[in-house]
């Protein structure tokens, strides 16, 4: 039973290891610190992580939590800001009531993609005991992964 347990509990932190790895900032490439500190100059404090091939810095600007998504090259991919369930747009929510109707939406947040400054809405969706995040356009229409 309790080799059982430990297998199981080395599996689950495996595998949010394989999400991200939180990193020093002396580990991130000095092209992707340099374009971070190039696009937010007056943060000073910075937790890094390694999101696949790119980085991610996670930061609090004024009372916003928010996070930048940067390759190793120094390209700002994607930001993201946290954001108030109730501050949703509203096509956003009127989604989210109609095909989740049972789940309850426990975080949110606004995603501005750099190259196109395209912006989508994430909402953590937890049902059945399970956490998954759904993506939106501002319209109201789910964005398919």
């Amino acid at each position: 039973m309790k080799t059982a347990f430990l297998t199981i509990a080395m599996a689950v932190l495996t595998a949010g290891a394989a999400q991200a790895q939180k990193m020093a900032a002396a580990q991130v490439p000095a092209a992707a610190t340099a374009a971070f500190k190039k696009a937010f100059p007056t943060v000073k404090a910075v937790k890094w992580e390694k999101e696949g091939a790119d980085y991610e810095a996670g930061f609090d600007m004024g009372k916003a939590e928010m996070s930048a998504v940067i390759t190793a090259a120094g390209v700002l991919m994607e930001t993201e800001t946290e954001m108030p369930v109730a501050q949703l747009p509203a096509p956003v929510q009127k989604s989210l009531a109609m095909n989740y109707k049972t789940a309850k939406i426990t975080e949110a947040a606004k995603i501005v993609t750099a190259a196109t400054g395209t912006t989508t809405y994430e909402a953590e969706v937890t049902q059945n005991g399970k956490h998954r995040d759904v993506l939106f356009n501002a319209d109201g229409t789910e964005v398919k992964k």
